[in-house]
């Protein structure tokens, strides 16, 4: 990432989310807040839907990607309504980027912490000032630099209770984690108080020789703007880590299953899901 702001990542997320407003019906997620906050307008957004100008690439205007990152925020936040209805009154999104559930959240009593390295936070709260959205009294903002600080110190550091439940949203950002990092991360949240919950996508590595290469090709794409991807996981293998750890309650879904099950069971990929979606996966885990 870069050191004056977010993500090429983070941006292509939040361009997608707020582009699935205008142009995807039935519309699977809904954020009111995602264009005001990128300081945009319906118009700039319609135009950036041409691949050749696209400076931010296929995730606007590939529309199979474009759903899946709605799915995945509808999945999330359905996984985090779901705990707060349970009594958890703790929400935290680990590499929040320019996530907006905490200015949508109404629940006084649902505190929520959003975790990123500082400067993709400072850019964030440029943006919130220049949109004129107010920063909810409910959340706090916890810089973390993972190559100079851990996740305990920069939460617990902010006013965190691991002595009580909470729900942990952590999107977009496994892939980018070794193995070990990822895990480290794992324990950490099922060391919290119960009940305790984790949403996440990953990524399976390809069992086929037209999926190994497009895995390598989009990895190298990657590296070259300064993301690398390195970690995959199967299934069974992420399954086995999180028992392991104590976690009970699991619920796997591919991508393009994900996004079937928000479209009232009708595919919507003419055939083959492309191969953009084919390695994502995404789970809640709790215990």
């Amino acid at each position: 990432m870069e050191n004056d702001g977010p993500s090429r990542t983070a941006l292509i997320t939040a361009y997608a989310r707020a582009y699935h407003q205008i142009a995807d019906r039935p519309r699977i997620f809904t954020d009111p807040l995602a264009a005001r906050l990128l300081g945009v307008t319906a118009e700039e957004l319609a135009e950036l839907d041409t691949p050749t100008t696209n400076h931010l690439g296929a995730g606007v205007s590939d529309r199979p990607r474009r759903l899946f990152f709605a799915a995945r925020a509808r999945f999330a936040e359905d996984a985090v309504a779901a705990t707060i209805t349970a009594g958890v009154r703790q929400v935290v999104i680990l590499g929040a980027g320019l996530d907006t559930f905490a200015y949508r959240n109404t629940r006084p009593d649902v505190r929520v912490f959003e975790v990123d390295h500082p400067a993709t936070q400072a850019w964030k709260r440029e943006r919130l000032a220049a949109a004129g959205i107010d920063r909810p009294e409910t959340l706090t903002f916890v810089p973390v630099d993972f190559e100079t600080q851990t996740l305990a110190a920069g939460l617990e550091s902010t006013g965190f209770e691991r002595t009580e439940p909470a729900v942990f949203v952590w999107l977009g950002v496994v892939f980018y984690l070794t193995p070990n990092a990822a895990h480290a991360t794992l324990e950490y949240i099922a060391a919290q108080a119960r009940p305790v919950e984790v949403v996440f996508d990953y990524l399976e590595p390809a069992n086929t020789d037209e999926g190994r290469a497009y895995q390598q090709a989009r990895a190298d794409r990657l590296a070259g703007v300064g993301e690398p991807v390195f970690s995959y996981f199967t299934p069974d293998d992420i399954a086995a880590q999180l028992r392991d750890l104590g976690f009970t309650d699991l619920e796997d879904h591919s991508a393009p299953d994900l996004v079937t099950r928000y479209l009232d069971g009708s595919p919507r990929f003419g055939g083959e899901p492309p191969h953009a979606l084919r390695a994502i996966r995404i789970l809640r885990a709790s215990r």
